[in-house]
């Protein structure tokens, strides 16, 4: 199994697990002389199933990710790397909204706010963090399609 395959197996599993939470509240009490949708017992089986499932594919999926290496890097670094980014370019992204908000004044009397960085200078650099973010995407994406699943 191609490691992409495995990424929308464990989603898939997670998904069945909030699913299963949901069915279990709904069925966690009743009305005196009432009986459940479904039995909890039941749900917990399946519950314990899918756990067992998913405990075993990530593991798997973490095993192929930091045992794999392409050009001196293990997937798990790639994978560090584009979080990095991401949270690099949301941080760029919120401090730019920031410092290009400069309120209007509406008389001259008003205090005259400015900018404490050069926006355009750091838009480029915004920019370059995106470009490279895309481009690890990219790279995961590709590694994801022709890994195979440890």
């Amino acid at each position: 199994m191609k490691l992409a395959t495995a990424l929308m197996n464990r989603a898939d599993l997670q998904k069945k697990l909030d699913e299963l939470q949901l069915r279990l509240n709904n069925n966690a009490r009743v009305q005196e002389g009432e009986q459940p949708a479904e039995s909890p017992t039941e749900l917990l089986a399946e519950l314990d199933s899918v756990s067992g499932e998913l405990e075993t594919l990530i593991a798997r999926i973490n095993l192929t990710n930091a045992q794999t290496i392409v050009d001196g890097l293990t997937v798990t670094e790639r994978i560090a790397h584009r979080d990095i980014l991401l949270q690099k370019q949301r941080i760029y992204r919120n401090f730019l909204d920031e410092a290009s908000n400069l309120a209007q004044r509406y008389s001259r009397t008003e205090i005259r706010q400015e900018s404490t960085v050069s926006v355009r200078e750091l838009q480029k650099q915004l920019d370059a963090i995106s470009k490279e973010l895309r481009l690890t995407e990219e790279a995961l994406q590709e590694l994801n399609w022709t890994v195979e699943l440890l």
